[in-house]
């Protein structure tokens, strides 16, 4: 061991000089190799006053912490990175080598360099969830630029897809709202069109009673008539058989036939007197206005009543009434809140431009220093290795020479 550090002393500018060559060739690859850098962006959760008119609208939530995973989906989506390549496809120029085309650098760009982070939910080590992004570039791409306005682009597509929806729900619960008013609409027009109906079947059938009510009346008027003429005629033929020609009374008679006109007599009976008593003139008189008689409506005050109904019946004015509304919608039932939803979900802004989603809390800054190469691990490395092989190469010359055979 002894003549092997003696060895090496003596080759020392055998191991220098491997030291300084492989430590020149770091050198050079230190400075010559092409510098990779990495940028970084992290985003929060954005504060609640910032989703607050969103969440108070009742048409769509997004806590958030929701809004944090649906940017974070964005980003993390290879459509939205495609998207954002195609749009702005001067930033990813310089990517393009001989023998592969731009949209093969954008996917080995996409695989290597992208990396998005999340906390792991099972160990929460943060105060609050944050999405970091982080983006590895060589020294000829703008990767701050390109970073930062893929965020901005990824935080845009997600505002117009969240106000796309926000449109869809709105249409959907308007529309809903319409079909209600339409069935309170239809249900009304149905109802006043039954009690239309039930108004003029009522009318109909009371005014058929009253009419019949009137001929059966009228029927029994003329019986009754008929029955007094009928009447008459017999007593006039009695009266005539028995020479009555004006009213007396049995009493009457009975003194006439004695010859005594000078007593006057009070007659009290519980019965009536036969009609022939009235005698023929005033029986004859009776009977041809009975015969001339054309009708006997005046006779009953009941057929007076009676037209008094049919002609009260003859319009309906509640039913008048009811065909003349010229605005119904003011005679519908319930529907003031869906009228006050549909004017309040008019009224909304479904303009979600200046939606914060997210807060950005560090925007991606261009880095002081490359990753790669690290050039003074690099350089120490060649040292080191250089150092190793010129004591290998020196120790080897070494045990060569002890070998060779003493002359």
């Amino acid at each position: 061991m002894f003549a092997l550090i003696q060895s090496l002393w003596q080759q020392k500018k055998l191991i220098a000089g491997t030291t300084a060559a492989v430590g020149a060739l770091a050198l050079g690859y230190a400075f010559l190799a092409p510098s990779v850098y990495q940028a970084s962006t992290v985003l929060r959760p954005a504060a609640i006053n910032e989703l607050d008119a969103l969440n108070r609208s009742e048409v769509y939530k997004l806590p958030p912490t929701d809004a944090l995973l649906k940017v974070g989906s964005a980003l993390d989506s290879y459509e939205t990175r495609l998207n954002y390549f195609e749009a702005h496809q001067e930033l990813f120029k310089p990517l393009e080598k001989k023998g592969i085309s731009l949209e093969q650098s954008f996917e080995i760009f996409n695989r290597d360099a992208i990396n998005l982070t999340q906390p792991d939910p099972k160990k929460p080590d943060s105060l609050s969830p944050f999405i970091k992004l982080e983006l590895t570039y060589p020294d000829n791409v703008d990767g701050v630029k390109i970073l930062n306005g893929f965020v901005e682009y990824a935080i845009n597509n997600q505002r117009a897809q969240i106000g796309a929806d926000l449109k869809v729900i709105i249409n959907n619960r308007l529309r809903e709202l319409e079909e209600k008013i339409d069935a309170a609409r239809s249900g009304y027009k149905s109802d006043k069109e039954g009690k239309i109906a039930t108004l003029v079947e009522s009318d109909t059938l009371q005014r058929a009673k009253l009419n019949d009510e009137l001929k059966a009346l009228r029927l029994q008027l003329k019986t009754e008539r008929e029955s007094r003429i009928a009447q008459l005629s017999e007593a006039i033929s009695i009266a005539r058989s028995l020479g009555i020609t004006r009213p007396t009374t049995p009493s009457a008679m009975s003194d006439a036939a004695q010859g005594s006109s000078r007593v006057m007599r009070t007659e009290i009976t519980s019965q009536s007197i036969p009609l022939y008593f009235m005698g023929t003139q005033a029986l004859e008189a009776e009977r041809t206005a009975l015969l001339k008689r054309t009708s006997d409506d005046f006779t009953d005050k009941g057929i007076s009543d009676i037209g008094k109904k049919l002609h009260m019946l003859e319009v309906n004015r509640q039913v008048e009434m009811l065909g003349k509304r010229a605005n119904e919608d003011l005679f519908l039932k319930n529907i003031e809140p869906l009228r006050a939803e549909v004017v309040r979900l008019g009224n909304l802004n479904t303009d979600m431009g200046k939606l914060g989603l997210v807060s950005i809390d560090r925007k991606a800054q261009t880095p002081i220093s490359p990753i790669k190469p690290k050039k003074a691990l690099i350089i120490a490395l060649g040292l080191v290795l250089g150092c190793l092989l010129g004591i290998a190469i020196a120790s080897t010359r070494y045990l060569i020479s002890r070998r060779r055979p003493m002359p």
